[in-house]
């Protein structure tokens, strides 16, 4: 196949922890006149032929072809990924914030899925689950023992589809039964509230396909409750990430127009770009909702919330505020996904999804394993933090590419806090009193979530409760290393 073919053009932040992704989707390699090893590549034909001969038993040639790209993928980085059929629609998916199941935001509690809130209007919103109901049984598969995924994948489906769940009541103490036919759901990643008189709550779960316009309705309905808000916080905590122009878009509402949002920076010349805060640069086909927004929130005092599993899309917004100083980041470091993924098309329903660069923020500064540091630390409860220590992050994973700006160092601090908060959990499951144990964190946005009530006291000028135990997660200069 000689030429390109172009079958759509956004930008988009993938699955594994929101890696910054752009969707090229073109049919070819970049360079296929480049020089090839072919000794190597006379080594791989000959064991392909060895393993198609003499093998135990028969091995399908297309699957050998296949995992042989995704084991050579799968050792770059891990956010370098070969999509086939299945893996590669599910992306999508992710991506446009639509796919065919019940309608429920989930969790897990106690080892079953816990509904945190259904999709107003999904099926499951009809049916009457409500917020705080476990599921205990899917058809007829008990979910003790089953990972969140796999408990996903067993209630999605085709459309029109029944998946029958068991649902426990902790309210009524009662256990029943709901029938409900999977449809096609659009996930809402945008939710707001007044909290209270002057103040609003604006939570962005992820930057998805129609993120922008669902964000541009949220603070308009806030304005048209309270025109005079004199606060608000925008909350990014366990936000993955999503499309590149939806947090070029969101970090626009708040600054002035035309200043740089992020940039990245390649090998090849398309991975070096700046985008700015413009509607050029994520308006699609004219389409500009955030032109729409009132004045007032380019300059309404801003809080941004942010914790270890904020990555990638919501670390790019949250790194351009910061160095615009257009409000305080508070809470923990974030997760550290500064490295861009391309998606390359191979063919109608394969994939390549292969690092190209690092973006950065408008100082010039790589977040890539490191994260944004926050202006003022949070723990997640009054009590201290436990669950903070287990969420994995870009520097936890193997093979993760360096900043660019120096090596990491292994944190030894933060390695000690893993250690006393497993221990800690696993004390509690053995303890016969299970109460002493930690307390499954409250929902965001409740009046029981402790980092947004301190969110507001920053924003009234009240004293905050500053975490007293949290650390920067420091990168060592790379001259200093060598000079060891």
């Amino acid at each position: 196949m000689g030429g390109k073919m172009k079958v759509t053009g956004w930008v988009a932040l993938g699955a594994l922890a929101g890696a910054l992704t752009t969707m090229q989707l073109t049919a070819i390699a970049r360079s296929p006149t480049a020089a090839l090893p072919l000794e190597e590549l006379q080594q791989l034909a000959a064991v392909f032929g060895m393993v198609k001969s003499d093998y135990v038993e028969a091995v399908d040639e297309k699957k050998l072809i296949t995992d042989a790209i995704g084991g050579m993928v799968a050792g770059l980085d891990p956010h370098s990924v070969y999509f086939d059929k299945k893996s590669f629609k599910e992306f999508r998916e992710g991506t446009s914030g639509r796919f065919v199941g019940v309608g429920i935001e989930i969790g897990m509690e106690d080892g079953v899925v816990k509904v945190v809130s259904p999709i107003e209007g999904s099926p499951a919103f009809r049916a009457g689950l409500k917020s705080g109901d476990l599921i205990t049984k899917i058809d007829d598969t008990f979910v003790k023992g089953l990972s969140m995924d796999q408990a996903v994948k067993r209630m999605r489906g085709e459309p029109n589809t029944k998946v029958m769940l068991q649902v426990f009541r902790k309210s009524e103490s009662r256990s029943f039964p709901v029938t409900i036919v999977r449809e096609e759901i659009r996930m809402q990643s945008v939710r707001a509230k007044i909290v209270e008189p002057g103040y609003a709550w604006l939570r962005v779960s992820q930057f998805q396909d129609r993120t922008v316009e669902d964000f541009a309705t949220k603070v308009n309905d806030l304005y048209k409750q309270d025109p005079k808000i004199k606060g608000l916080v925008l909350d990014l905590r366990n936000d993955p990430g999503g499309l590149l122009e939806a947090s070029v878009a969101i970090s626009a509402a708040f600054l002035p127009k035309d200043v740089t949002v992020v940039s990245t920076n390649g090998q090849i010349a398309e991975s070096k770009a700046v985008f700015k805060a413009s509607s050029e640069f994520y308006a699609r086909r004219g389409n500009d909702p955030i032109s729409k927004l009132p004045a007032a929130l380019k300059s309404v005092p801003l809080v941004v919330l942010v914790n270890e599993g904020s990555a990638s899309a919501s670390e790019i917004v949250a790194g351009a505020l910061q160095d615009h100083k257009r409000g305080s980041i508070m809470g923990s470091q974030t997760f550290g996904k500064g490295s861009v993924q391309t998606v390359r098309q191979l063919s109608p329903d394969t994939a390549l999804k292969i690092t190209t660069a690092r973006y950065y923020t408008p100082s010039g500064r790589s977040i890539q394993a490191t994260g944004i540091v926050p202006d003022v630390w949070l723990d997640e409860t009054a009590e201290g933090n436990v669950f903070s220590a287990l969420r994995t992050r870009e520097a936890d994973l193997e093979k993760h590419i360096s900043s660019g700006q120096g090596a990491e160092v292994k944190d030894a601090a933060r390695e000690k806090a893993r250690e006393e908060a497993l221990k800690k959990l696993e004390d509690a499951s053995k303890s016969a009193d299970k109460d002493k144990g930690p307390k499954p964190l409250p929902e965001f946005g409740s009046a029981e979530d402790f980092p947004l009530q301190q969110a507001l006291n920053q924003l009234k000028g009240r004293p905050v409760v500053v975490s007293k135990t949290q650390v920067e997660r420091k990168a060592e200069a790379e001259t200093d290393l060598k000079a060891n």
